[in-house]
């Protein structure tokens, strides 16, 4: 697939010169976008499959063969619905409010690599992009729920600010342990950095196992899902900070949770799991086997495996107290973080650092 981007992008530049650039930005945009969008919806499907088989029931089986026109037909229903702003609300936060709260989680998308050389923007401070696009979608949640003029929606979105906010500090603290360990901020660099001779025991999951266990549940937190989706308590405060919107609008902060499951499946990937590497490589026969598969399937397929425990979670573990979730990030998450750091910076200045 690289080779034949590379391919088109020079016969681009041959027939247009430089005024192809935008137009191959654009493209690339669209390659990235569609699949990623198409991604979320059918990751909705496969939530509604895997929990109905973990609860021995069949799920979606209706709309088209074993179910897969469910999410087209989810789409359209919600695209005809009637959008209601109710009364005393400030209609033009309300109707952004949900843009804000997707638009980073699909922005950071622009710095994640696929494959080796398989990337939108190849920036090598990837991972303070990410860091600041990952901390925008807050503002998306607090805006829907003040601009919403209900008190409902707006206990929720001071609940779930709180959290996001809470548990973004510790996955801030964890990649600080992936930065140590790469030397680089260059996504692309922190998984080469991963590669090696004995295949998966070169990836930093092994020396940051602790920040692996750590990122991933703070992902969890953060994108607000079971068993810490304290904003949606519905015995608590009906359905958190989206409770007044309806049609295309709650689509849109149903899409942006799953776009950032899917963003924090892929960081957990690229951070921890070897990004695109082949965990086989230079095994005596499988390696040789297995290193015929394109790194882009490794990659995907890792970030399957990742989703897959989101939905295992959901399936499995009781919703949180909020004292429990906020102990948790503030009390456990953050202390632990702060010790690793210090513990991956003294043990890297000794001979049994080999990563």
């Amino acid at each position: 697939m690289m080779e034949l981007l590379q391919t088109l992008q020079q016969a681009g530049q041959n027939l247009l010169g430089p005024a192809w650039l935008p137009t191959w930005t654009a493209i690339k945009i669209v390659v990235i976008v569609a699949p990623l969008l198409l991604g979320v919806a059918y990751l909705t499907l496969a939530e509604r499959k895997v929990l109905g088989f973990m609860q021995i029931r069949p799920g979606p089986n209706r709309v088209g063969w074993w179910g897969l026109m469910q999410p087209i037909a989810d789409g359209v229903k919600l695209l005809f619905k009637e959008i209601i702003i109710p009364t005393g609300a400030n209609k033009f936060l309300f109707i952004a409010a949900p843009v804000l709260s997707i638009a980073p989680a699909l922005a950071a998308w622009a710095v994640v690599p696929f494959d080796d050389g398989l990337v939108l923007a190849n920036v090598n401070a990837g991972l303070l992009f990410l860091l600041a696009m990952t901390s925008l979608g807050v503002y998306g949640i607090i805006i829907a729920g003040w601009s919403s003029n209900s008190k409902y929606a707006f206990l929720g979105a001071l609940r779930s600010a709180a959290q996001i906010v809470s548990y973004e500090l510790a996955m801030g603290f964890a990649l600080v342990c992936v930065l140590l360990a790469a030397q680089s901020m260059n996504l692309g660099d922190i998984v080469r950095g991963q590669s090696g001779g004995y295949g998966f025991l070169h990836w930093y999951f092994i020396p940051l196992f602790p920040m692996f266990v750590v990122y991933f549940i703070a992902g969890v937190a953060e994108t607000n899902r079971s068993p810490f989706d304290l904003a949606e308590g519905e015995s608590e405060i009906v359905a958190g900070f989206h409770v007044e919107y309806s049609g295309m609008g709650f689509a849109i902060f149903f899409l942006a949770e799953y776009a950032n499951m899917i963003l924090i499946a892929a960081l957990t990937t690229l951070m921890f799991l070897g990004g695109w590497l082949n965990q086989f490589h230079n095994w005596p026969v499988l390696g040789a086997v297995t290193d015929l598969i394109p790194g882009l399937f490794w990659m995907l397929g890792k970030m399957s495996a990742m989703l897959f425990v989101f939905l295992w979670f959901r399936a499995t573990f009781p919703r949180y107290r909020y004292d429990q979730l906020m102990r948790l990030g503030w009390k456990v998450f953050i202390p632990l973080t702060l010790i690793w750091v210090v513990v991956v910076a003294a043990w890297m200045q000794t001979p049994w650092w080999v990563w």
